[in-house]
């Protein structure tokens, strides 16, 4: 259940308003949710623009082609709307439903110190990819390197003590 976006203040990053639907104000919005319409699910969002992150009440939102739009409480005409495009959508980690055992969101793992089986820090977790084939984890220390979250490879998630300890060669 990836929220591939690193979490800011207690914020996590869900989607991004990307254009502009129709003249009342809606907006097209891109789904970071690995099911686009699960970001439908949350009546408030935070967005980021100038002054920083404001809050705005979802008033009607649909699926719509091959993505989503959204009208928000306050933004009645197209002008309104163009300001936010491009804005990220957040909602407050704590709205987020708990991942089954096992499993953790991407901004659960975002920043986390990825140590090997013999202690040596490869560094830390940059952001994920999804793959299709698996998700990898973009860890960054001396250098860059991509770990694929795989059950062989991720041996342990301490989130307590914000680190991965992972079956991975140094010199990989």
């Amino acid at each position: 259940m990836p929220a591939p976006s690193p979490a800011t203040d207690g914020l996590v990053v869900m989607g991004r308003v990307v254009g502009l639907f129709g003249v009342r104000g809606w907006v097209k919005v891109y789904s970071h949710t690995r099911e686009k319409a699960d970001l439908l699910q949350y009546p408030i969002w935070l967005l980021n623009g100038a002054e920083g992150w404001r809050e705005y009440t979802v008033a009607e939102s649909r699926e719509q082609g091959p993505g989503l739009v959204a009208h928000l409480a306050g933004i009645e005409d197209r002008d309104e709307a163009s300001r936010l495009v491009g804005a990220d959508i957040a909602v407050r980690q704590a709205e987020l439903p708990p991942p089954p055992p096992g499993e953790y969101y991407w901004a659960q793992l975002e920043g986390m110190r990825v140590v090997n089986e013999v202690g040596i820090e490869l560094g830390r977790v940059s952001h994920l990819l999804e793959t299709g084939a698996n998700d990898v984890m973009v860890v960054r220390g001396e250098r860059e390197r991509l770990l694929p979250y795989i059950s062989s490879v991720v041996k342990k998630v301490d989130l307590v003590a914000g680190e991965i300890h992972v079956d991975w060669d140094a010199d990989f």
